[in-house]
């Protein structure tokens, strides 16, 4: 039996990871083809924190949405008073926080956050 070196071909006249069958445009990648893996053990590890970051990632949306709802409020009341929408001095504060806890760029993290809170009001 003779083998044939695919990788000349174009992706579409390669078979699929499995063998079975030419791959067709828009076909399902395999589990080491989405994840870069080189097995299938450590495909299904990156799979499954993929996840796992997926889901933190929708918590840590969830909290800057929160977040932004409560800083309209006092953003809100501060104008209502007589002041500015932005307190600047706070505004370093939790640039610092951010900076001590996760370094350089942390700081650049809280800049987003900020701008993402300062909203319009």
């Amino acid at each position: 039996m003779t083998t044939t070196d695919t990788t000349a071909l174009p992706t579409s006249a390669r078979t699929d990871a499995e063998g079975t069958g030419p791959r067709t445009p828009g076909a399902e990648k395999t589990a080491a083809e989405r994840t870069g893996a080189r097995t299938d053990d450590a495909a299904l590890l990156i799979t499954d924190a993929r996840e796992r970051i997926d889901a933190l990632d929708d918590r840590i949306i969830g909290l800057i949405q929160e977040r932004a709802a409560v800083s309209a409020v006092i953003q809100e009341a501060r104008i209502g008073s007589g002041g500015r929408r932005v307190n600047l001095a706070r505004e370093m504060e939790v640039l610092g926080r951010y900076r001590d806890a996760l370094g350089r760029p942390g700081t650049a993290l809280a800049m987003t956050m900020l701008e993402l809170c300062r909203g319009r009001v």
